[in-house]
């Protein structure tokens, strides 16, 4: 007789991201980006070349997200929004590593699938303000601190400048064609106080430091880029 599986062993099993399917992603970012815009990388010799890495990045635009994958220098796993999983979209995104999650309660199994991510050494991508906005880091969710405290991996701040600027003339949800968009890495830096503390006043004391260090990131990246 066919043993059918516990209602709890079932919500456990977790399927883990694909570490080739994010590299394949990260060549299809390749060729779109730089064959259908002029991205200008800077400061991609911050991101540490191995181990677990959680990239912050500020989220103006939708094509944010894709920039990012095709320029930055390892293949990033992004917990994305459940509602672009729609259609053929949802198996193509599971399929290049990328993490579905509901921003509208606890989400287990993106919660074990991003952690999973950096116990492996991958890297992480998250919009930290939760929702596409004036991509500016004014508010910050919690799950940034949590993420980064649980698992002990450096944050790296990533500005993505441009997206914005100008609409295109054929598609006008997106910027010009062969339109500099600039992406700029800052330095690694740990988010814990190195008490290893995972409480909610560590967390609230975590999520204060990394928003005074990815404001400061993208101040930075705007006088370097001149945008």
């Amino acid at each position: 007789m066919r043993r059918h599986p516990h209602r709890g062993e079932a919500s456990r099993r977790v399927t883990p991201p694909s570490e080739k399917g994010a590299a394949v992603g990260r060549g299809i970012g390749i060729g779109l980006m730089y064959g259908l815009w002029k991205p200008r990388v800077l400061g991609a010799w911050r991101v540490p070349a191995s181990g677990p890495v959680i990239f912050a990045v500020n989220h103006a635009h939708n094509l944010d997200g894709p920039m990012l994958m095709g320029t930055a220098p390892r293949p990033v796993h992004f917990l994305i929004k459940k509602e672009a999983f729609k259609g053929p979209l949802g198996p193509f995104l599971e399929g290049i590593g990328q993490l579905k999650v509901d921003r509208g309660a606890p989400d287990r199994t993106a919660i074990t699938g991003a952690l999973d991510v950096l116990a492996h050494g991958g890297v992480l991508g998250i919009f930290p303000e939760g929702t596409r906005g004036e991509g500016d880091f004014a508010s910050l969710r919690a799950g940034l601190a949590y993420f980064a405290v649980r698992s002990g991996a450096p944050i790296v701040p990533v500005a993505v400048l441009g997206s914005t600027d100008r609409r295109g003339r054929l598609i006008k949800a997106l910027p010009p064609l062969r339109s500099r968009v600039d992406v700029v890495f800052g330095d690694a830096f740990q988010a814990g106080d190195g008490s290893g503390r995972r409480t909610r006043t560590a967390l609230d004391d975590a999520t204060v430091r990394i928003q005074e260090r990815l404001t400061a990131h993208l101040e930075n990246a705007k006088r370097l880029t001149g945008r």
